[in-house]
């Protein structure tokens, strides 16, 4: 065996430290459309039995485009808590605390090129040209040279397909958290520094196929514990008159359309106008009283009583012209209380009543999973979970749009960092299958404990101070310069929306009922959210098929 040993892997693997690189699938060869954003691994080791435990070769790439390759370091995370204990399954890599991969650290051409010994490492390659690139076969070869001397390389052949990703008309929402870029970061919220990282991460959140942004018209009533508050991010200026009325002001979230505009983001998710779990109280709203600011509502308010009745029809009806004058009101998504149950539809229609007809001919979303609190005609637009998705789909609901969380742990996908990468991106598979229109998630950048009782630093910890399994918190890591690192599940979850733009462009090539039997070509059963295939390999092999039906249709 040769001292160094290195060979390209798919995207989807994850290489622990005391894995071996046998184990690894060797990939030879990848197909793309020409704006597609490429993902693969390079996975390398070195003689266990050296005596030198850490070398330094050389690292020299070969490829005709260079300055399209993007190449981050897998470095591993802390995971406390990889699982739920008592909720394990089969469809996990691991289940117990220790060092899982998962940051990917922006490499430098200065950086050291380290094997380690008896130690697997790998490094994530992006290829991405959003321009496009131009069609053809390319080799990218990878070498590791010592003294000179070549002493390991891999090569791997890309086929450009002569064609372009459509856009996505996907509405992708993942909650956004701007108390927790202010707290790392050590800025004070809506300071010029603060405007400048929101940019930086909202920008990486459309390249992760983010389009909708969660807008804090006030500070969102999300994961606050009862009596408790997170740090202030209200875009909303509200002034109380002398006759107790209010006056709004939209400096601020004009400039967060202007900014969220300017980086891409299509839609505007207007955060709820009731607390999270049950609908009785209201969000921490500021506003000046007599020239001092002062928090007006919180969790001591009744949010059924007049008081806050009053406070939610001026606001609306202030919002909503000032929306329209800026000609996004159609863009405008809103939630009334995240997550009611049963026993909150009381409160829940309570607040609908208030509302009345000042949101006519807007959308209402809120997660639901209860199908029998939709029937009750309270919830507008439920976002159903993953896991009761078929009772939903079932009833030939139109535009359904669904989501998971910590609890979705059980058979269907999710993005735990315990999990293989082929459970997280074959979701895509299913956001075709059942012709979904949406998704959210609720953890893009939440880097709090359980319940914001603190701020927690997440390379340290990764799981929310045991809050939930480790890749449900964020997709994102806070980098320097107020910039984010990707994360290898996000990534994984953002190939996964990549799938669905080939599958619907294969779709307008060749119509849906070809495209579907080239999906679900192989197996014995179809595709649902409880039963699909677990392998990665077939993952390769679906795209494949379809990158060649769209070359073969467009020729």
């Amino acid at each position: 065996m040769s001292e160094y040993s290195m060979k390209f892997i798919p995207s989807t693997e994850k290489c622990f430290m005391d894995d071996t690189i046998n184990s690894k699938p060797e990939i030879t060869r990848l197909s793309m459309m020409r704006n597609e954003r490429l993902g693969f691994q390079l996975c390398y080791t070195k003689d266990g039995s050296h005596p030198q435990y850490a070398s330094s070769p050389a690292l020299e790439i070969d490829f005709p485009f260079p300055d399209k390759l993007r190449i981050c370091r897998v470095e591993q995370v802390p995971v406390q808590m990889p699982v739920y204990q008592g909720l394990k399954n089969d469809n996990y890599l691991r289940t117990e605390p220790g060092l899982y991969p998962d940051l990917l650290l922006p490499y430098e051409k200065k950086a050291r090129f380290l094997f380690v010994s008896g130690e697997l490492r790998s490094l994530f390659f992006f290829l991405e040209d959003e321009n496009g690139l131009t069609p053809g076969d390319y080799t990218l070869t990878v070498r590791a040279k010592e003294g000179g001397e070549i002493r390991a390389e891999s090569s791997l052949v890309i086929h450009v397909v002569n064609a372009m990703l459509p856009e996505s008309t996907f509405k992708h929402t993942q909650w956004f958290h701007y108390d927790g870029l202010a707290q790392y970061y050590g800025v004070k919220v809506f300071s010029e520094k603060h405007w400048k990282i929101v940019e930086n991460f909202a920008a990486e959140a459309v390249k992760a196929g983010i389009n909708m942004i969660l807008t804090p018209v006030f500070t969102p009533a999300l994961d606050t514990a009862v009596g408790t508050e997170r740090l202030t991010a209200q875009l909303i200026d509200v002034t109380v008159t002398e006759d107790g009325g209010y006056l709004f002001g939209f400096e601020k979230f004009d400039r967060f359309v202007k900014t969220m505009t300017k980086v891409g983001m299509k839609y505007f998710e207007i955060a709820h106008l009731y607390t999270q779990w049950g609908c009785a109280h209201a969000p921490k709203i500021m506003a000046k009283v007599k020239g001092r600011t002062k928090r007006i509502f919180g969790w001591e308010t009744d949010a059924h009583g007049p008081e806050y009745r009053a406070f939610v029809r001026a606001f609306l009806t202030a919002f909503v012209a000032h929306v329209k004058a800026l000609g996004i009101d159609k863009k405008c998504y809103y939630h009334i209380s995240d997550e009611p149950r049963p026993n909150h539809i009381e409160a829940y229609l309570n607040a609908k009543e208030t509302i009345g007809n000042l949101l006519d001919g807007y959308v209402i979303m809120d997660a639901l999973s209860d199908y029998a609190l939709y029937e009750s005609g309270a919830v507008q637009k439920p976002i159903p979970s993953l896991n009761h998705l078929d009772t939903f789909a079932e009833h030939k609901l139109p535009d359904l749009c669904p989501y998971y969380c910590c609890s979705q742990s059980q058979e269907v996908s999710n993005r735990f960092m315990a999990m293989p990468g082929a459970r997280t991106r074959i979701i895509g598979t299913m956001f075709y299958k059942y012709d979904l229109k949406g998704f959210l998630q609720w953890g893009f950048n939440f880097y709090n404990s359980s319940l914001s009782y603190y701020p927690v630093n997440p390379f340290s910890d990764t799981c929310g101070d045991y809050m939930v399994p480790a890749g449900d918190t964020f997709s994102v890591y806070p980098g320097d310069d107020g910039k984010p690192w990707r994360s290898l599940h996000g990534v994984q979850f953002t190939e996964a929306l990549t799938d669905l733009r080939a599958l619907r462009l294969c779709e307008s090539l060749i119509g849906r009922e070809k495209t579907m039997a080239l999906l679900e070509e192989g197996l014995d059963r179809p595709i649902t959210v409880f039963d699909y295939p677990k392998e990665q390999e077939y993952i390769l092999a679906f795209r494949e098929r379809i990158n060649h039906a769209i070359e073969n249709a467009i020729r």
